[in-house]
């Protein structure tokens, strides 16, 4: 969990989801953003892994790339989970010696779909 998926959990308009998304969270520690983690969702979004108008999508993962988590769960199939978005995050982690991270949606770490 970063501050920007806490954002958009805060900006959810449906009060009661929006609740329920705080409540899911509390205790998990929140993963820092800094000017790393954007300078590197910028070259994601320079190389066509995220378009420019949907670059929040490449905060969050670089924020979990810069915070070395291994796995970027998300349900996000439009942006982020999605063969071009995972190609393009490799190579820009290559690029710039990041480690590798695998891009999931849930049913994927779950078992229950393949790629």
């Amino acid at each position: 969990i970063s501050n920007v998926v806490i954002t958009e959990i805060q900006e959810t308009p449906d009060i009661s989801l929006r609740e329920g998304m705080l409540n899911a969270i509390k205790g998990i520690p929140v993963l820092e953003f800094d000017e790393e983690a954007e300078r590197l969702s910028n070259e994601y979004v320079h190389y066509g892994a995220v378009p420019q108008r949907y670059r929040t999508d490449s905060l969050h993962i670089g924020i979990a790339v810069v915070n070395q988590m291994n796995f970027l769960i998300s349900w996000n199939y439009k942006h982020i989970v999605r063969r071009k978005t995972r190609e393009i995050v490799r190579m820009v982690n290559a690029l710039k010696r990041y480690p590798i991270i695998e891009i999931v949606s849930p049913p994927e770490i779950l078992g229950g779909e393949e790629e």
